[in-house]
C-alpha cells in the first residue's frame, strides 16, 4: 500500500512539473504554426499495463549457476505515466514509466561438466524483484500531415531492486545464498514513432525503444514496442489503448553474479488529457 501511495506521489509530482514547464514554454511563445493533427502541443496519460510475463532467474553458486528456467508468473497489472510536450513546432519531450514487482519462490536447477564428471545441483530459491524503468527522449517530427514518423534520442533509467535466498546441493555438501540490494543505471536510448490522425479525435500510433547499457555494475538491455488507439470522448479528454511488448534483460555482476530475464506482453489502457 505504501508502494502505491509513494508512486501516485512521485507521478503526481513529475506530472505537475511537467504541466508548469509546458505552460510556462506556451506563455514565453505566442506564435505556434499549426500542428499536424496527429500531435499535440501537451498530452498527459495516466492508466495501467496489465502484463502476462515470462520470468527466468539464474544465480551463480560453488557448484555453477542455478536456473529457475522460464516461469508464467500470472497476469500483473503495473502503473504506467506517459508525457508528451512539444517544445518547438517539430521537436519535442517524450516520457514513459512504469513499475514492475514480482516474487519468485520454487525450485532451481544446474547440470554442471567438471573434469568430465557430470554434477546436477538442485536446490530452492525465494527472489523477490521491484523494477523502476523511466525513459526521457527528445523527438523530431518529420510531416506535418495526417502522418508523422518521430525520430527519439534520449536517456532509460532503471531501478532494480533484489532479495535472493536460495539453498543448493550437490552429492552431500549444501551451500547457502543470501543476498539484497538495490542498483541504479542510466542507459542510452533510441525510439521510433508512426502516429497517424483519421481526425483530431481519433488516432493510432506505434512506437518502438530500446536501451543497452554495457558497463558498470548493472548492465543490460530493455526493449518495448507497442500500437494503439486514442479516442477523445470530449475535446481535451480521452482514453487510450495499446498492445505493448516488453523485454528486459539484466545481469549485475558482483560477488554473486546474478541474472535476470523479464518478458512480458498485453493491453495498456490510459485517461489522456490534452492542451
Amino acid at each position: 500500500m505504501n508502494d502505491h501511495i509513494s508512486l501516485s506521489r512521485r507521478a503526481a509530482r513529475t506530472l505537475a512539473l511537467l504541466a508548469v514547464l509546458g505552460a510556462n514554454l506556451m506563455l514565453s511563445m505566442p506564435v505556434w504554426a499549426e500542428l499536424s493533427p496527429a500531435l499535440d502541443r501537451i498530452s498527459i496519460s495516466v492508466g495501467s499495463y496489465r502484463g502476462d510475463p515470462k520470468f527466468n532467474a539464474s544465480l551463480n553458486t560453488p557448484y555453477g549457476d542455478l536456473q529457475s528456467g522460464d516461469i508464467r508468473l500470472g497476469k500483473d497489472t503495473m502503473p504506467r505515466v506517459k508525457a508528451d510536450m512539444m517544445i518547438f513546432d517539430s521537436q519535442g519531450l517524450s516520457f514513459d514509466y512504469f513499475q514492475y514487482k514480482q516474487a519468485y519462490a520454487g525450485s532451481i536447477a544446474s547440470n554442471t561438466n567438471i573434469n568430465g564428471t557430470s554434477l546436477t545441483t538442485v536446490g530452492s530459491a525465494n527472489l523477490d524483484i521491484k523494477l523502476d524503468f523511466a525513459k526521457l527522449a527528445y523527438k523530431w517530427w518529420l510531416g506535418n500531415g495526417n502522418t508523422v514518423v518521430g525520430l527519439g534520442a534520449g536517456a532509460a533509467y532503471y531501478r532494480i531492486g533484489l532479495n535472493a535466498n536460495a539453498t543448493a546441493s550437490v552429492n552431500s555438501a549444501t551451500a547457502a545464498i543470501s543476498n539484497g540490494y538495490r542498483e541504479n543505471a542510466v542507459a542510452p536510448l533510441l525510439e521510433i514513432g508512426v502516429r497517424h490522425a483519421f481526425s483530431p479525435d481519433l488516432r493510432l500510433f506505434a512506437n518502438v525503444s530500446g536501451a543497452k547499457k554495457s558497463g558498470g555494475q548493472l548492465h543490460g538491455e530493455v526493449y518495448n514496442a507497442s500500437v494503439g488507439v486514442e479516442w477523445f470522448l470530449v475535446k481535451h479528454v480521452g482514453v487510450v489503448v495499446d498492445y505493448s511488448m516488453n523485454q528486459l534483460d539484466l545481469q549485475r555482476d558482483a560477488t554473486i553474479t546474478e541474472k535476470f530475464k523479464v518478458r512480458s506482453q498485453g493491453p495498456s489502457a490510459f485517461v489522456k488529457v490534452r492542451f
